[in-house]
C-alpha cells in the first residue's frame, strides 16, 4: 500500500465500498455529533467523508485534530447511512471508517478561515496567499485559468499558428509606459528591460520567415495601479501573421475567442458573428471605445431640436460649430425621482447636471428643458429616440470631445439603474478604424494614439498629404462587456512609412534607428506584409470566472501599491549587489 494514499480524496464511489485504502489531505471541516467524529478530508480533487468513532484507536488522535492540519487517514470505505447521503459531492455516497491516523503537518492557528468564502481584508489574503488559495472558488478560478489557456492553445494550434517563446531580458521600447529596468552586472551603467509586450520580437519573426506565431506571453510594466490591470505584469495570448490584410486577423482570431468563451460560457450565450463598430461611432453611440453591448442603450445627436431653441443654455453652446447636445435614452425612467437622482449623480461626478425630459402620459413631454423648448421640438426629439410614455432622456452638450467618457459613464449609469444590461451572456465585437494620431494637450505636440508600428489607412502617401489627426490606423480592438480584451493591428513594415510615421509624432530618423534598429534593418531585407494582435489572458479568465477583481484568478499577484506581501517584494538591494552591479541608490527625502 502505498505511502501516503491509495486514492484521492475526490475518487472513491460506491465501487470501492469494502476496501481498505488511504487518503492525505487537509482537515477542511471537522464536527462532533454525539461523540463520534466526522472529518471532512480534502486535496485538489475533492472531499471525503472520514468518520471516527469512540472504539478506534484512532479516537484519542481525531479528538486532537484541527482545521487544516494535514493527516493520512487509513480505513475501509462503507455507504452512508440511508439519509446521510449528500448529493452535491462525487464522493457523498460512500464514508471512510477510520482505523488509524498519523498526522503528516500540523497547523498553527489560522490568520484566516479557509471553508467558507466569506470576505476578508485583501493584505491579510495576499499575504497569506497559500491559504487564500485552498479556499474553494479561489482554487477553482486558478483551475479554470489554466483550462482556458489550454483551449487558447488547441485552439490556436488547430488555425495553423506556431507557439515560440521570446526573451524576457531585452531592449528598452517605448510602449506606452515605463520599463522595468535591470541592471547588468557585466556590461556596468548598461540595463536590460523586461518586456512590455513581444512586439517587436514577434515582428522580427515575420521577418526570419516563420508565418503564424502565438505565445501566453508575459508582459511586464511600471504602471501606477489600475483596476483593470495587475500590477506589474500580466499575461496575453500574443499573436502574429505574415501576408495577411485586416479581415483574415479577423477570421483567424474570431473563432478562437469566440470558442474560447464557449467552452467556459456554462450555458450562457455567447456572440457568433460579431459587429465592427468603428472607433468614432463607438465613441458617439456609447461614450466609450469598450462598449459593454449587453446595455442597450445608444446615444444619438440631437443638437438640431435645441438649436435657436428657447433652452439658452444649449442654444448659445450650439453657436459654436463644434459643440453638440447628445441625448441618452432611459426607457421606463421617466420618474421625477429617477431624474433627480441621475442629477445628483452627475452633479457628483463634478458635472454641473444632468438636463431631462420626461414623457407623460399622452406623450406629453414634462420637466425643465421640455417647458423651455416648446411641445413640438419635445415631440421631434421623442419621435427620433423612440420613447415612450413613462420613458425619460437625459442630455449632454458641449464638445464632444471633452464630454463623450461623461456621457458614456451616464449611458452606464442608466442601464444600471433600470436594470437594462443582460448579464447572463457575452457581447463580443470589433472595434476598428482607430485614430493613427492624437493631439497631446500637455506637450502641445501630435503623438501616436495607440501602438506605433501600425500601418496608416492610405500608407506612406497619407502620411504625407493628409492632416495626422484626420488619418486611421488599421488598428483593432475587441471589447467584451464593457472591457477591452484584444488589441492589435496590421504593422507598417514599409522603412520609409515607418521613418515618416514616427517623424510626426517627433521622431527623428536617426532616433528610430537608435531606438529599433533590430527591426529597421529587418525592413531592409524583404519584410512581409503583417498583422496580429495580443487578447488579455487575464481579463478573459476574469470575465469567464464572473469576478471583477483580477487578483481572484490570479496565483501571486501584488496588492494595489505594487508590493508582494507574500513574498517581501520589492525588497533592498545588499551593499554587497549594488557594489556588483555598480549602482548607488539616491533615495527622496522622506
Amino acid at each position: 500500500m502505498h505511502r501516503y494514499r491509495t486514492h484521492t480524496c475526490g475518487a472513491l464511489r460506491d465501487s470501492n465500498i469494502g476496501e481498505t485504502v488511504r487518503l492525505s489531505g487537509w482537515c477542511h471541516r471537522i464536527r462532533d455529533h454525539g461523540g463520534v467524529l466526522f472529518v471532512d478530508l480534502r486535496d485538489h480533487y475533492g472531499i471525503t467523508q472520514c468518520v471516527v468513532d469512540p472504539d478506534s484507536k484512532a479516537f484519542g488522535l481525531a479528538e486532537k485534530l484541527r482545521s487544516e492540519w494535514v493527516v493520512r487517514m487509513e480505513g475501509k470505505v462503507r455507504h452512508r447511512p440511508e439519509g446521510t447521503e449528500n448529493a452535491e459531492l462525487p464522493t457523498g455516497q460512500v464514508e471512510l471508517y477510520v482505523a488509524d491516523i498519523e498526522v503528516l503537518g500540523p497547523a498553527a492557528e489560522l490568520p484566516l478561515p479557509v471553508f467558507g468564502e466569506q470576505d476578508y481584508p485583501e493584505d491579510i489574503r495576499l499575504k497569506y496567499r497559500f491559504l487564500d488559495l485552498r479556499r474553494d472558488r479561489l482554487h477553482q478560478n486558478i483551475m479554470t485559468r489554466g483550462a482556458i489557456i489550454d483551449s487558447m492553445r488547441r485552439r490556436m494550434k488547430e488555425q495553423g499558428f506556431f507557439e515560440f517563446q521570446t526573451p524576457i531580458l531585452t531592449a528598452s521600447s517605448p510602449e506606452g509606459a515605463r520599463d522595468f529596468l535591470v541592471p547588468s552586472r557585466i556590461h556596468p551603467g548598461k540595463f536590460y528591460a523586461l518586456p512590455q509586450a513581444p512586439q517587436q520580437y514577434k515582428q522580427l519573426l515575420m521577418m526570419s520567415g516563420f508565418d503564424r506565431y502565438f505565445q501566453i506571453a508575459p508582459c511586464f510594466r511600471d504602471e501606477d495601479p489600475r483596476a483593470d490591470r495587475l500590477p506589474g505584469e500580466f499575461y496575453q495570448l500574443d499573436v502574429e501573421m505574415s501576408f495577411v490584410e485586416q479581415e483574415d486577423v479577423f477570421a483567424a482570431m474570431e473563432p478562437v475567442i469566440t470558442g474560447v468563451f464557449e467552452d467556459f460560457a456554462k450555458g450562457k450565450p455567447v456572440t457568433k458573428g460579431w459587429p465592427r463598430i468603428p472607433f468614432a461611432e463607438a465613441l458617439r453611440k456609447y461614450g466609450t471605445d469598450k462598449p459593454d453591448l449587453r446595455n442597450p442603450l445608444e446615444m444619438q445627436d440631437v443638437s438640431e431640436h435645441f438649436r435657436g431653441s428657447g433652452f439658452k443654455v444649449f442654444a448659445r453652446m450650439l453657436e459654436d460649430p463644434k459643440n453638440q447636445v447628445w441625448a441618452i435614452p432611459a426607457p421606463g425612467g421617466g420618474s421625477r425621482a429617477f431624474c433627480d437622482r441621475m442629477n445628483s449623480w452627475a452633479q457628483g461626478e463634478g458635472q454641473p447636471g444632468l438636463g431631462y425630459i420626461m414623457w407623460r402620459e399622452g406623450g406629453e413631454g414634462a420637466g425643465p428643458l421640455a417647458n423651455n423648448i416648446g411641445p413640438e421640438r419635445t415631440a421631434a426629439i421623442r419621435r427620433q429616440l423612440g420613447t415612450k410614455e413613462g420613458d425619460a432622456a437625459f442630455f449632454v452638450a458641449g464638445d464632444p470631445d471633452k464630454f463623450w467618457k461623461f456621457a458614456g459613464l451616464a449611458r452606464t449609469k442608466v442601464g444600471e439603474e433600470l436594470n437594462l444590461i443582460d448579464k447572463d451572456r457575452f457581447a463580443l465585437a470589433w472595434i476598428v478604424d482607430f485614430p493613427m494620431y492624437e493631439y497631446n494637450e500637455d506637450d502641445k505636440k501630435v503623438d501616436f494614439s495607440h501602438n506605433p508600428f501600425s500601418m496608416p489607412q492610405g500608407g506612406l502617401e497619407a502620411l504625407q498629404t493628409k492632416d495626422p489627426l484626420t488619418i486611421k490606423a488599421f488598428q483593432y480592438d475587441i471589447a467584451c462587456n464593457g472591457y477591452e480584451i484584444a488589441s492589435g493591428g496590421i504593422r507598417n513594415h514599409k522603412p520609409e512609412a515607418m521613418v515618416k510615421a514616427f517623424e510626426i509624432a517627433g521622431y527623428g530618423e536617426q532616433e528610430v534607428v537608435d531606438r529599433f534598429g533590430g527591426m529597421y534593418r529587418a525592413f531592409q531585407y524583404g519584410a512581409p506584409p503583417h498583422g496580429g494582435m495580443a487578447a488579455g489572458v487575464d481579463r478573459i479568465v476574469m470575465l469567464l470566472c464572473g469576478t471583477t477583481n483580477l487578483r481572484e484568478i490570479s496565483l501571486f499577484p501584488m496588492n494595489q501599491q505594487a508590493m508582494d506581501l507574500l513574498m517581501g517584494a520589492p525588497s533592498e538591494a545588499t551593499t554587497k549587489q549594488l557594489r556588483e552591479l555598480h549602482i548607488r541608490t539616491n533615495l527622496p527625502n522622506k
